[in-house]
């Protein structure tokens, strides 16, 4: 069994699924959620909505990243386990795969996709780089 997990969270379903993955089937493990913020995101958004890219972008994000850990807090609360949050900033799979080997996590647990449509198209596969690139086990929720 491991002793630490990762689970990266977005706000979608599938990343709020791998939350009560890790805590209902790891009993006694750690579990710390991982938010990254995607400079990129805010260059998308500006270019599909037409708003200025330094326009509180970066203050909007770390509010979303605080209401999604919290959003996780309340699936773990459930459970009654305890969990620890972390937010970062940078390209996601990256940024996942370093907080794993910085913080020697046993275990990954990731939902297996979080964008829709054309941005997952266009910018991959989050769940599929970091299994492909990775040196920890990784479970991808479904």
């Amino acid at each position: 069994m491991p002793d630490s997990l990762l689970v990266p969270v977005d706000g979608s379903p599938l990343a709020r699924r791998a939350v009560r993955y890790a805590v209902e089937n790891f009993p006694g493990a750690s579990v710390t959620t991982l938010h990254v913020i995607d400079p990129v995101d805010s260059i998308v958004a500006a270019e599909a909505g037409g708003l200025p890219v330094a326009d509180g972008w970066y203050e909007r994000a770390r509010e979303r990243a605080a209401e999604i850990h919290e959003e996780a807090r309340g699936i773990a609360d459930e459970h009654g386990v305890e969990l620890a949050t972390a937010t970062t900033v940078g390209r996601p799979a990256r940024a996942i795969l370093d907080y794993a080997e910085d913080h020697d996590v046993d275990l990954i647990l990731l939902g297996s996709h979080g964008r829709e449509g054309i941005e997952r198209a266009l910018l991959g596969s989050v769940a599929e780089r970091v299994v492909r690139d990775g040196r920890r086990p990784v479970t991808v929720v479904r």
